[in-house]
């Protein structure tokens, strides 16, 4: 348990930006999720979209650093080779 008063304040700032970025990773998830199953269909505008909004994502999480920007830039290879495959 924290003792002083800062400390009680950064327990409840570490509270709130875990809650934060457990949301925002679980979108990026879910965004990868419907890229592949994109993937694995025909459609390929639907592809497109779905790559291109999971590229999006990934590009703000790793300029707000909730995830490594190379991590981000594997991402968007790895988009740009199911979008010309």
């Amino acid at each position: 348990m924290a003792n002083t008063k800062s400390a009680i304040k950064n327990n409840r700032k570490t509270i709130a930006r875990t809650l934060r970025n457990r949301s925002h990773k679980t979108r990026l998830k879910t965004l990868a999720k419907k890229v592949q199953a994109a993937a694995a269909g025909d459609d390929k505008e639907a592809l497109k979209t779905a790559a291109l909004a999971y590229v999006s994502a990934m590009d703000k999480a790793a300029k707000s650093k909730l995830i490594h920007g190379n991590k981000a830039n594997r991402a968007k290879a790895s988009m740009a080779k199911l979008l010309v495959a």
